[in-house]
Parts: structure tokens; C-alpha cells; sequence
């Protein structure tokens, strides 16, 4: 489901993120965004993340069923340095805003590929950490294409518009167990809450890297919580807003019905998280998150 207000363009700026912001494939098109895609593997070998199905409660079947543990890996070197090389042959510049370099080693390996290209012409592909993963991501990404479809902006002000957002998006994400987080090794300041002999939902945010925020006792209390948390964002001048989730459809539309009448608008967009997050944060996950407009471009 997309906002409105995302029209075609050319740009002079390419813009370029990850598949981790999981932005609906209609939205990136509109835009013109290029995204490069991460790589997971239930034990049969890589597959890039671009390329999954969308059945994501077959995928948790598929990782029950073989009782190994999924791992995920980010784009290569060569993945960018294609993907560099063929938008530099169309725009002056390239702005990559990708996953958060506190869970991942894209921007590393995105920074190695820009240096390979580079010449006596100055740097002509900046790479942006967005601190963030899922729709924290991908509206920074929104606000790089929307400020590169903008008359006159070049590559400063591009640069600026993603940094822009990524200062003002807030995302939560409600999980139903800390599980796959501590088997992918990714559960950062959650770990105190392990062992816990109670079933409480967590609730996290990210900035770099994933951050308890409080543990609620039912998933339904959850949920609340998870609406007065937007509730204090709209509060403070956020109108722009998204839900994603692995596997949990008709909560997320319940959720996101929630949202559309404390907002007032239409959610910029709801989308399932793919196989790379949906290893870290197992099924049932819920992810909400918003910003100002003004962020966006």
C-alpha cells in the first residue's frame, strides 16, 4: 500500500538502498530508486533477498523444517561496483542510503566500492549510514529520491534531505520473542532481558543498534503501546507514518487502521519485512514508525 504524492522522474542524483528497507516495489519504481540486494540462507545455499517469493510464512516453515540456524550476509563489493558503474554512466552523482552499519557491514563494503571508482573528478558516490533498518531505512531513501526529483537540488542538497530524515524518523518494532534475535547474534541492548521466566513482548528501537525500550506482558497490551508511542510522535509534529511485519497480516492492517485515524492520512507504506530481517526478528513482528513531512522532502 503506498502514500501518495510519489511521481516519476529524472534525476541528475541516483539514489541507491539496500533491499532492507523493504520499501513496496511500486513505490521504488515511481522514484526510480536502485536497490541492491542482501543475501540469506536457510542452509541450501545463498540466495539474494531481491529475488524472495514474498511468502515469508513459508520461509519460517522452511527454517523449522530444517532445524538450522538462517544466516544473512550483505552485498559484495562487486554487487555495488556494478551498480555504481552503470548510474554513473547516467547521473553526475550517486547517494547510497543503507542499513545500519551497528548490525551490518553494507556501508563498509558500499565505501570500499566507491573508493574503487573514484578519480581525479572528486567524489562522485556518497555513502549515508541510516542508523536504521525496515521503513527507518527506507524513508531516508523516500527523502533522497524526493530531493533528487526536486528542480535545482544536487548532491548537496540530497545529502542533506536523507540526513534530514534520518534525524527525525523514530521506529519502533514489537517482536513476540527475543529468540532469533540471540541466534542471529543481533539483540543488542536486549540481551539483559534473556532467561526472562516471564512471557513478555519486547518492544525495541534502533539507533545503530537495537535498543530495549520496555517489555509489556501481552501482546495486545503491546500493540496499545506500541499506538501511544506514535500517538507522542504525532504529538510532536510527525504526519508522516508506515507499518510493516513479518507474517502478522491482519495485525498489521489492524494496526495500521489505528494509525490512519490517529494521523488522519494515509500510511506512506505498509509492506512485509523480507528474509534478511525476518531471520533477526522471527514471526509475528510488528514495526511502526514516523516522522514530519517536512523530512521528507
Amino acid at each position: 500500500m503506498l502514500g501518495a504524492g510519489w511521481g516519476a522522474h529524472v534525476a541528475d542524483v541516483a539514489v541507491v538502498t539496500d533491499s532492507t528497507g523493504y520499501l513496496p516495489a511500486a513505490l521504488v519504481d515511481s522514484l526510480d530508486i536502485t536497490v541492491v540486494s542482501l543475501y540469506y540462507d536457510v542452509g541450501a545455499g545463498w540466495l539474494r533477498e531481491s529475488e524472495f517469493d514474498g511468502d515469508v510464512g513459508r520461509f519460517y516453515a522452511e527454517l523449522d523444517v530444517s532445524k538450522s540456524v538462517a544466516t544473512t550476509s550483505p552485498p559484495t563489493v562487486e554487487d555495488f561496483v556494478v551498480v555504481f558503474e552503470r548510474l554513473l554512466q547516467q547521473h553526475s552523482a550517486v547517494v547510497s542510503v543503507l542499513i545500519s552499519s551497528g548490525i551490518s557491514e553494507t556501508c563498509s563494503i558500499a565505501r570500499q566500492a566507491a573508493a574503487k571508482l573514484e578519480d581525479d573528478g572528486g567524489e562522485r558516490v556518497v555513502v549515508i549510514d541510516s542508523a536504521g533498518a525496515a521503513g527507518q531505512l527506507g524513508v531516508q531513501a523516500l527523502a533522497a529520491a524526493r530531493g533528487a526529483a526536486a528542480r535545482g537540488a544536487g548532491l548537496q542538497g540530497v545529502i542533506e534531505q536523507a540526513r534530514r530524515a534520518r534525524q527525525e524518523v523514530r521506529q519502533w518494532f514489537l517482536v513476540d520473542t527475543l529468540e532469533y534475535l540471540r541466534r542471529g547474534g543481533r539483540i543488542g541492548g536486549a540481551a539483559a532481558w534473556l532467561g526472562s521466566a516471564l512471557d513478555l513482548k519486547p518492544i525495541l528501537m534502533m539507533e545503530s543498534e537495537l535498543k530495549a525500550v520496555e517489555r509489556v506482558r501481552t501482546r495486545r497490551r503491546a500493540v496499545e503501546r506500541l499506538v501511544e508511542l506514535m500517538r507522542q510522535r504525532r504529538a510532536v509534529g510527525a504526519d508522516r507514518w508506515f507499518v510493516q511485519h513479518t507474517a502478522a497480516h491482519e495485525d498489521a492492517q489492524r494496526l495500521a487502521e489505528r494509525l490512519a485515524e490517529l494521523f488522519g492520512t494515509e500510511p506512506e507504506f505498509i509492506s512485509e519485512l523480507g528474509p534478511v530481517l525476518a531471520t533477526h526478528l522471527g514471526p509475528g513482528a510488528l514495526v511502526a514508525g514516523g516522522l514530519p513531512g517536512a523530512a521528507l522532502g
